[in-house]
Formats: structure tokens, C-alpha cells, sequence
């Protein structure tokens, strides 16, 4: 992001985990941003009844946008977050940005979160996290980046 933020002029970052859940589920309780089941192609995963399903990840904007107007924040590719791994969110920051302080936390590791396009539909819930290493690469797994907004 260092690159796109030289070029464009502007700040770029990944979302805090808190960020990534309140864009995700764009003010709704349910735990998936358009109901309380998977239903069907509402995203891709394993069993989410699109064409994509345990194949690959579907073209961006091929399901309905969430309530926010984002796309694809549920299915297709976990997304990386800023955060640093916690066990849970004991000590985390209440003002919803990223937990970069080790405090126990793992350094080597970072959240994901959205589920991906190879993963069952509770991975797609709109509360659940997950990690992995910040050296892997994988096709399910990609990134959304943040511009920081100032107020008027």
C-alpha cells in the first residue's frame, strides 16, 4: 500500500478487525449480512449454492452488495486485516482500530476475515475470524484496502 498511497497522493492501510466486521455487517445482527442462513448465491463458498462454489472466486460484484454498497465482503477470498492475531479481544482497543501491540499477541500472524470461496458457509459468518502467517500466499486469500477520511 506504500506504493498505491506514493502514486495516488493518498493514505492507504488494511481495516482494523473492527472496521472489517462493522463494513461487513453494515448494521445488521444477523450472521450473515443478508440473513440469519447461507441461502443460496449469496456468495461463494463450499455450499453456498453459487456457480463458483469450491471452484474458484467469482468475478467482484457477481452477488448483491450489503447494505453498506460493499461487495463480496462475505465469500470469495478471506481478506487480510492490520491486526496482529489475539486469542481473543481482552486488552484490545475500544475505539475500533488495529492491535498492533504484541501484548501477548502474535506477531507473525494477522487476522483474516470473510470466508473464502474453498470454505464452509460458517466461515463466511459475519463474527467469525481466523489467521494465518503473514508469509503465505494463497488463491483464497487476498486484501481491501482503507483510506482514512477526514472529517469536515
Amino acid at each position: 500500500m506504500t506504493w498505491l498511497s506514493l502514486v495516488t497522493g493518498k493514505t492507504y492501510r488494511l481495516l482494523s478487525e473492527a472496521e472489517y466486521e462493522y463494513a461487513a455487517r453494515a448494521r445488521t445482527t444477523t450472521a450473515y449480512p443478508w440473513g440469519h442462513e447461507i441461502g443460496k448465491n449469496n456468495a461463494v463458498c463450499d455450499g453456498c449454492g453459487s456457480e463458483w462454489d469450491k471452484k474458484r472466486p467469482a468475478p467482484v460484484g457477481s452477488f448483491a452488495p450489503n447494505r453498506f454498497g460493499l461487495y463480496d465482503m462475505a465469500g470469495n477470498v478471506f481478506e487480510w486485516t492490520e491486526e496482529r492475531w489475539h486469542v481473543n479481544y481482552t486488552n484490545a482497543p475500544k475505539d475500533g482500530s488495529a492491535w498492533l501491540a504484541e501484548n501477548g499477541g502474535d506477531c507473525k500472524s494477522r487476522v483474516v476475515r470473510g470466508g473464502s470461496w474453498g470454505g464452509t458457509p460458517d466461515n463466511l459468518r459475519s463474527a467469525n475470524r481466523s489467521r494465518d502467517t503473514t508469509d503465505i500466499r494463497l488463491s483464497s486469500l487476498g486484501f481491501r484496502v482503507a483510506r482514512t477520511l477526514l472529517g469536515p
